[in-house]
C-alpha cells in the first residue's frame, strides 16, 4: 500500500558531484514537506556517492546500481523501493522551485488528475537562467505525445491510485526511455494535464544540445520503429515533427 499524499521522489545518479547538492537542496527546501527523495547510482565514477551519503535527513534513501544501468535502470531500482502515493521524477542537473511540489499536488487534487507536468526555464551548467520557456499546454494525450516531446521528466508528477506502478517502469535499452514511459502510459487512456507556471529549472550543459540533437533523432526514429511498431513513413513523419516541435521551445 502507498503512504496517501506522500511524494516519492527519484533521480537518476550517475558522475553528478558538480550540480547533485543543487538539486537535492532543491528538494530539501520544498514548501510541501511530506516527500522521500530516492537517490539511485549508477556506477558513478566521481564523488557523486559521497555527496549522496553525506545527507542526514531521514527522508532521503541512497540505492547502487550493480552495473551501469543508465537513466531507466536506476529509475526503475528507485521506483522498486518507493512508498509514496505519487512518483515524481528529478534529473541530478535540474532543480525545482521551492513551491513546486505543494503547488502540483494541489493542481492534481483539485483536478483529480492521475498525471500532471508543468512548465520550465532553461539555464545553462551553472544554473543562469535564459528567460527561456517551455510553457506546459493544458493537456496531454497519446496523439499529443507522439508530435512533441513536451514532458520533461523533471516536471513529472504521476498518482499510483490512478496509474498502475508496472506502467511506470521505464523500458531498458531505449535511448528515450522518459517518453517511450509516457506512450505507454497514455495509450491506456490517461491524460497528462499541464501547469502553466515554471516550476522546474531545466540546466542545458555547454554544447550538450548541438553534440547530442542527431543522437536525439537517432532515438526519436528508434522510438518509432522499435518501440511504437510504426512503419518507415509514419516513424519519418513523426520524427520530424517531433524534431521541430523541439527545436520551437528552444527557440
Amino acid at each position: 500500500m502507498y503512504i496517501e499524499g506522500k511524494v516519492s521522489i527519484i533521480v537518476p545518479v550517475y558522475n553528478a558531484e558538480n550540480f547533485l547538492n543543487r538539486t537535492v537542496d532543491s528538494i530539501l527546501a520544498q514548501t510541501y514537506e511530506n516527500w522521500e527523495l530516492l537517490l539511485a547510482d549508477d556506477c558513478s565514477t566521481d564523488q557523486s556517492r559521497d555527496i549522496m551519503s553525506s545527507y542526514t535527513d531521514e527522508r532521503i534513501h541512497c540505492f547502487y546500481c550493480e552495473k551501469n544501468s543508465g537513466p531507466a535502470g536506476a529509475r526503475n531500482l528507485a521506483l522498486h523501493h518507493a512508498t509514496g502515493q505519487y512518483i515524481a521524477f528529478l534529473d541530478a542537473d535540474d532543480f525545482w522551485l521551492p513551491q513546486k511540489l505543494e503547488k502540483q499536488i494541489s493542481f492534481m487534487k483539485k483536478g483529480n488528475y492521475p498525471f500532471s507536468f508543468t512548465s520550465y526555464e532553461f539555464a545553462d551548467a551553472n544554473a543562469v537562467r535564459s528567460g527561456t520557456v517551455a510553457h506546459a499546454p493544458e493537456r496531454v494525450g497519446y496523439k499529443e505525445i507522439l508530435k512533441s516531446s513536451t514532458i520533461a521528466p523533471s516536471t513529472a508528477v504521476l498518482d499510483r491510485n490512478q496509474v498502475d506502478t508496472a506502467l511506470i517502469y521505464m523500458p531498458a535499452n531505449v535511448r528515450l526511455e522518459d517518453a517511450a514511459t509516457w506512450m505507454q502510459i497514455m495509450k491506456t487512456g490517461i491524460t497528462a494535464y499541464g501547469l502553466d507556471e515554471i516550476l522546474t529549472i531545466y540546466c542545458r550543459h555547454k554544447g550538450a544540445y548541438s553534440g547530442n540533437k542527431l543522437d536525439a533523432v537517432w532515438g526519436k526514429w528508434k522510438l518509432y520503429r522499435n518501440v511504437e511498431k510504426f512503419s518507415f513513413f509514419k516513424a519519418a513523419y513523426y520524427v520530424c515533427v517531433n524534431t521541430w516541435a523541439a527545436v520551437v521551445r528552444r527557440l
